[in-house]
């Protein structure tokens, strides 16, 4: 891969040479087609360390889309790709497994919860810069519940609204994330609790103009009851917020406005 700097800008591609962009970069990035024959990687022993690697991707990469499961879909907030960071972060994971076999470490998120506490889904206009009022909460586990206290808010001074938009609302997310083992049947990495791997209950509040005042409000979230049987030790819940902004919509009601927000991971347990 390589980034195209200077007066170049398009995308597409020309003669075997592919020209792209990603959202938060404004970076052209360059990329030749081909390579080895795929015959030739999954059989031939030059290629059993790259299958190895292969494998911890696919852990990886299956770890951080269920994340964004567990963060109830307010990664549609982000000012960036979420998805090769959590997916770095789920490569991370596997290399603090000191005891496993490469190609087959463990991803457990359970025993390193800190991986994900404070996860910004924002660069540039991150949660606690955005909301200036700092709520409270408690997480009961084995309820598979959050109790969240946000103080009184004064748009005036405790909201940023960057965009200048009229609305906004408060959402509040509960998940969960199950640990990621290797099954050497499947020769995937497979969830250890599948039944609670990217599962989410979401609370959106009331739009609110943004020149208003708030009162505290305290809020109770949880996952079905139906859940609370599956959980063990090896799935961690993440408790998430966030702001969005909306505008009015053709009917004169607020709509979201597309990346117009922010959120966190504020707890983890």
């Amino acid at each position: 891969m390589t980034i195209v700097k200077g007066f170049m800008q398009m995308s597409g591609s020309i003669k075997g040479v592919s020209f792209y962009t990603r959202r938060g970069s404004d970076k052209v990035i360059m990329r030749t087609k081909g390579g080895p024959k795929k015959n030739h990687i999954e059989n031939s022993p030059k290629f059993e360390k790259s299958r190895k690697n292969q494998c911890e991707f696919g852990g990886s990469a299956r770890f951080g889309s269920l994340s964004r499961h567990a963060f109830g879909g307010l990664h549609r907030l982000a000012d960036y790709n979420l998805t090769p960071v959590l997916i770095g972060i789920g490569k991370n994971l596997m290399k603090l497994d000191t005891t496993g076999e490469v190609g087959k470490r463990s991803l457990k998120l359970s025993v390193f919860k800190e991986a994900l506490e404070g996860f910004n889904f924002n660069r540039i206009n991150p949660f606690t810069s955005v909301l200036r009022v700092s709520p409270s909460w408690e997480i009961d586990r084995e309820k598979l519940e959050a109790v969240v206290t946000i103080p009184r808010i004064n748009t005036e001074i405790d909201l940023q609204n960057f965009q200048q938009l009229p609305f906004f609302r408060l959402i509040v997310v509960i998940g969960t994330v199950s640990d990621m083992v290797y099954n050497p049947i499947k020769n995937n990495y497979l969830p250890m609790v599948l039944e609670l791997n990217g599962v989410s209950q979401t609370h959106t509040g009331e739009w609110n103009t943004t020149k208003s005042i708030l009162p505290e409000q305290t809020l109770t979230i949880k996952l079905p009851e139906s859940r609370i049987p599956f959980l063990t030790e090896d799935v961690t819940v993440l408790l998430s917020m966030a702001v969005e902004f909306g505008n009015f919509g053709f009917t004169g009601e607020p709509v979201e406005v597309k990346y117009a927000g922010c959120g966190k991971v504020v707890a983890v347990k």
